[in-house]
Formats: C-alpha cells, sequence, structure tokens
C-alpha cells in the first residue's frame, strides 16, 4: 500500500507541475504537441519548465534531487534554462526548521546546546537533500577554540526513502521481467547497489570515516583540502568537522578575478580523480559543484576543497588493474586489447569473435579522439557502446554504477572550468605510469616485502618437519628416505628453473620499463 500511495503521489506530482506536458512538447510529431496541449487544458503552467522540474524534483524527496544533482552537470545535454534551474539544487534544498537541528543535536549528545557549542549559528549555511549545515564554535579537548561546521540529518528521511527504494525495486522488477535489455542491465542489482550508499549516508559517524579516509590519502598529493574530523562531537545524525573556506567552483569569474588557473584547476580535477581511484581504489562519488570549492587563502591558494562524503566509492585489485588496462588500451587504441579485456573479464560470453567486438569498438571510439573535450559528449558515447553492446550481450557491472556516476560528473566539472582540456591526454599519463608501477620490479619487490613475515615463519620449521617425519616412519625407511631425497632433487631443479626463470622476468621488466621510459622522453 505505501509503494502505491507513493506512485500515486508520484503521477500527482507529475500532473501537478506539468512535467508530462513538458515530454511531451519535446517531441516534433505534432499530434504529440495538439496532446500537450489538451492535457494542459485547466491547469495553470505559467512558471518556466526549468522552475517547475527543479520544484517537483525537491517535492519529490532526496532520491529525486540527487537526480537532479547528476543531470545538472550535463549542459551539454541539456537545454540551458534547465540546466540553470537544476543547477540549484546543488545547495538551495529548502532548509528544515532550525530547532528541529537543534532538537536534534540536543538529543544526540544528551545536554542543552549551549553546552555543547560555545556559539551556533541558528541560520543554516547550506541545505542538502540529506541534511544541513550551520557554522558554529566548538571548545575542544585542550581548551582550543575552533570554528567548525555543524551537520545535521534531516529528520524522518530513512521511510521517504525506503518508500521510494522500494518503488524502484518494483520498477526494477518489471524491467526486468519485461525486456531483454532489461535482465542484461541488472536494474534490481543496480538498485541495491544504490540502497546500500543511500543508507549509509543517513549514518553521519560513517561520514566522518569516509572522510578521515580521504583527507589520510590525499595529504601527500598537494592539491585538495579536506576537513578534519572533530570526534569528539559526533554522532549518527550530528557531524562537526573543520569549517573551511573557499569560492564555490561554480563561481568561475570570481575565481579567475583572484587569479585562479582556471585550466590548471580543471586538469589538477582529473588528476585528484585518477589517483583516488588507480591508486587508492577509494574515490569521492558524488562530486558535483556543489561540494566543491576552491581554497583562496594565501597557504593553499588555488586547491579543490571537498566536502559531503557520505558516498564513496571503493574497488578492488582486480577491479583497479581491469580498469586501469582498459583506458591504458582506449588511450592508445588499442581496440582488440579492450576486446580481449571484455572477454578475459567474462563481461561479455567466452564464445565472442574478437575481432567483430574489436571493429564495433573502433567505430564507436575512435570518431571522438584528438578532439577537446568541448566537442566531446561522454553521454553520446556511452549511448553508442550501449547500442553497440546488445549485439554482443555485454553485462553491466553494478559495482562500477558509483565510478561511472563519478566519471560523468567529473566530465561536467571539466565541461564547465576548461571547454578546451582533453581528458584523455591528461589522464594518459597518469595512468601508463600507474601501470609501469604495477608491472614494474616495485610491485615485485613489494610483494615480496609482504611475504616475508610467512617466509620467515615457515623456514625455520622444516629441519624439525624433516627430523618427526623420519622419526615416525621407521618401516621402510631405506624406500622413503630415497623417495625423499628423490623428490628433494627434482625441488632443487624446481628451484634452480625458478631461480632462473625469475632472473629473466625481472630482467625483462627492466628492458621493458627502459623502452617505455625511452619512448616516452
Amino acid at each position: 500500500m505505501s509503494r502505491l500511495f507513493r506512485g500515486v503521489t508520484i503521477v500527482w506530482v507529475v500532473l501537478r507541475y506539468g512535467l508530462d506536458e513538458l515530454v511531451l512538447t519535446s517531441f516534433r510529431k505534432p499530434w504529440l504537441r495538439l496532446l500537450a496541449r489538451v492535457v494542459s487544458v485547466g491547469r495553470r503552467l505559467d512558471a518556466p519548465r526549468g522552475q517547475r522540474l527543479r520544484e517537483a524534483l525537491e517535492r519529490l524527496g532526496p532520491i529525486f534531487v540527487k537526480f537532479g544533482q547528476v543531470l545538472s552537470t550535463r549542459r551539454d545535454l541539456l537545454p540551458p534554462d534547465i540546466a540553470n534551474e537544476l543547477a540549484l539544487l546543488q545547495d538551495r534544498v529548502p532548509p528544515f526548521d532550525p530547532n528541529v537541528a537543534v532538537a536534534t543535536i540536543e538529543r544526540a549528545f544528551r545536554r542543552p546546546i549551549s553546552e555543547v557549542f560555545v556559539s551556533f549559528d541558528r541560520v543554516p549555511i547550506a541545505s542538502a537533500s540529506i541534511a544541513q549545515v550551520h557554522f558554529a564554535v566548538v571548545r575542544d579537548r585542550h581548551g582550543v577554540e575552533r570554528e567548525v561546521a555543524v551537520k545535521v540529518l534531516r529528520p524522518g528521511m530513512l521511510p521517504v526513502i525506503d518508500n521510494d527504494l522500494g518503488l524502484m525495486r518494483m520498477m526494477a522488477g518489471w524491467v526486468e521481467s519485461l525486456s531483454a535489455d532489461g535482465k542484461r542491465l541488472k536494474p534490481r542489482q543496480v538498485v541495491a547497489e544504490f540502497d546500500n550508499y543511500l543508507h549509509d549516508e543517513l549514518d553521519l559517524v560513517r561520514e566522518a570515516a569516509n572522510a578521515a579516509q580521504l583527507r589520510r590519502n590525499m595529504e601527500g598529493l598537494g592539491l585538495v583540502r579536506i576537513p578534519e574530523i572533530v570526534w569528539d562531537f559526533c554522532h549518527p545524525e550530528v557531524l562537526v568537522m573543520e569549517r573551511m573556506k573557499g569560492v564555490p567552483i561554480s563561481q568561475i569569474e570570481r575565481l579567475r578575478e583572484a587569479g585562479v588557473d582556471i585550466p590548471q584547476l580543471a586538469r589538477d580535477g582529473v588528476t585528484i580523480f585518477f589517483t583516488q581511484v588507480f591508486r587508492d581504489g577509494f574515490f569521492h562519488a558524488d562530486m558535483h559543484p556543489g561540494n566543491i570549492q576552491v581554497s583562496l587563502e594565501p597557504g593553499s591558494f588555488g586547491r579543490y576543497i571537498s566536502l559531503d562524503f557520505g558516498i564513496v566509492g571503493s574497488l578492488t585489485e582486480f577491479d583497479k588493474e581491469y580498469l586501469a588496462q582498459n583506458f591504458t588500451a582506449f588511450f592508445r587504441r588499442d581496440y582488440k586489447r579492450v576486446a580481449e579485456l571484455h572477454v578475459e573479464s567474462g563481461w561479455v560470453p567466452a564464445d565472442t569473435r574478437i575481432n567483430e567486438l574489436e571493429s564495433a569498438i573502433r567505430a564507436v571510439c575512435e570518431p571522438y579522439f584528438d578532439r577537446p573535450l568541448k566537442e566531446i559528449s561522454l553521454g553520446m558515447v556511452l549511448m553508442r557502446l550501449f547500442q553497440t553492446s546488445r549485439r554482443f550481450h555485454v553485462e553491466i557491472q553494478p559495482q562500477l554504477v558509483l565510478l561511472q556516476k563519478t566519471l560523468l560528473n567529473i566530465e561536467g566539472l571539466g565541461r564547465q572550468l576548461d571547454p578546451e582540456l582533453d581528458l584523455w591526454s591528461t589522464a594518459k599519463p597518469f595512468l601508463e605510469k600507474w601501470m609501469l608501477d604495477q608491472m614494474g620490479p616495485q610491485r615485485l619487490w613489494r610483494e615480496m616485502k609482504a611475504e616475508a613475515p610467512h617466509f620467515a615463519k615457515m623456514l625455520p620449521e622444516l629441519p624439525r618437519l624433516l627430523h618427526d617425519y623420519l622419526r615416525n616412519k621407521p618401516q621402510d625407511h631405506r624406500r622413503e628416505l630415497a623417495e625423499l631425497l628423490a623428490e628433494q632433487r627434482r625441488t632443487n631443479r624446481l628451484l634452480q628453473s625458478l631461480l632462473y626463470g625469475g632472473l629473466g622476468f625481472v630482467l625483462g621488466l627492466l628492458a621493458l620499463q627502459f623502452l617505455i621510459r625511452f619512448r616516452f622522453y
């Protein structure tokens, strides 16, 4: 019944804000335009279409707001008026009553707010779909007063999200049962992934842990600032962190007037993304402009400031290596290797003809190389790849949905900062260096060091184990000793072969590294 009620609510909102008319008028068929005029009779639809869409998404709740946030970064796919309105969703979601925020804080810490903070600004500085933020001053355990930002969870979020997700699961089941393409896209698994990440966002302690991890990972890069968490004042419904002072990245003219190198800022954003993905396997997965600022302070001028860590993605070593090889093969235009990787990973059936898949991928990707970002629509590339994938029965991997979403955000952000940015050439040197580190002698040495404690524990036990074996086998002692000696000789020959093979492998890697570096320089 709750799903039915939610479905009726969605239909009512669509009709209330005239979204049906908005969709029908986007078609060129005369009879559809006539139908749009008929269904709009008796309704006041004077507000601009972008405003109506934004207000409808706000009315429908947090999941739909997040959908609008993602859309707002794709100005190449949306008319300017709609993109500008959806951009307001990033930091202008209507706030909830500050008294409710105060009550939440007092319930979390079980004391009056005057005893928690030295001062607390009741007017929220930002309001998002899941929580809103207030500035405050706190006295830490050392008695030092610090300016902080206090993030407070919106009340009653869990039932709303559960209702929407229940409806999405039902719709995903319909898509899977009614369409062969829908089944291949694994919509129920994708909804399950979205479910996990949304529920993670509702636990602000988990978000604090994500921020702390990203802060440690990014410390040595020198391109991004991440706020420090004040752990003494954190709770599942309240998050207190260092107050960051910066300019929203969407205010490009203000940043340019302050002297920020905008093209370099765009390149730094790509570097940060690929570092988080391929070096750390732990990345900020909600990188829309509302969550990114730029520092103008002297000690960190021109650096990114990342905010809102409720959604992060993680990749296994297999995922990282597979993706890096795919990206590298794409950048080198080695479409045969891309096709082989799809077969090796199980993304396409094992009996797929490599040459046919290679030809199809080449036809999709080749026209987009050597163009500036302003001439490339990753959305169009993905659409054509989707059309091609149906022919080869490619299976979508749900664990990579967040990575795909973040890549779209990065493209949208790069397009706003520097339309001339070449995403491919910016990322290629980073990925090739990463691949060299993964395949070169450095990785072999790291793995040997990692296994050293195991070998150090095992080797001293070998003489005792051999002695116990011989002592406990008095019968046919000579025969078993002869077998043991024969086995030892075979082992010696095997070790000798492995030693020579290992030396040859290392020499080959060194030669490969020399050839690659010679090629680069």
